[in-house]
């Protein structure tokens, strides 16, 4: 079982990052990681989806068939899961429940419908929204990145337009324009 706000403890937090795909994430969280590599939990997430180059099974995700995720979700081991852009997303809820009660800050990147479940189901969760500057430097950044095709990123652009309309339904909103400052605001917002 989880821990819920009924529950509070020293012994941890969650903390749940969200944004659009290419807001620049992942740099941050491997930034933040670098930092505080005893104190912070870096949740895997479980995808359907292909690796891209360079990622490897169990380092960015679990890379499972279609099958084994819906078996494992059927099973009640995922904190959450979600459908997006035609492929299964989810985090297991094992390793988390592990590095809470071990003293760590586990931190989950996980899109928009994930968030509103972990805020459901985990209410004691800090939730934080990272935002591009301008919809124009989000599409660069999708381009730059090489790994969509024109049509995966014009249905990232679409989606991302209401992932930053729910940016009020976090506790904490970030701009990710100047790399440092961006860092310097999250570091702050996961520290407190």
């Amino acid at each position: 079982m989880i821990l819920d706000k009924s529950e509070k403890s020293d012994t941890g937090k969650l903390i749940v990052i969200t944004g659009p795909s290419g807001v620049g994430k992942g740099m941050l969280l491997r930034k933040l990681l670098e930092r505080y590599p005893d104190r912070i939990f870096f949740s895997i997430s479980a995808t359907t989806r292909s690796p891209r180059d360079g990622e490897q099974n169990g380092r960015e995700y679990f890379f499972w068939s279609r099958l084994e995720f819906e078996q494992k979700r059927d099973d009640g081991e995922f904190l959450e899961w979600a459908e997006y852009a035609g492929n299964l997303y989810g985090t297991p809820l094992s390793a988390i429940n592990q590095a809470i009660s071990l003293g760590r800050i586990v931190i989950l990147e996980i899109e928009l419908e994930g968030a509103r479940q972990v805020a459901i189901s985990f209410p004691s969760a800090k939730r934080i929204f990272i935002s591009p500057p301008s919809m124009e430097v989000l599409e660069r950044r999708l381009r730059d990145r090489s790994t969509d095709s024109d049509e995966q990123i014009l249905k990232r652009l679409h989606h991302a337009k209401l992932e930053i309309a729910a940016a009020a339904e976090f506790d904490v909103a970030i701009v990710n324009d100047d790399l440092a400052i961006a860092l310097e605001q999250l570091e702050k917002a996961i520290l407190n």
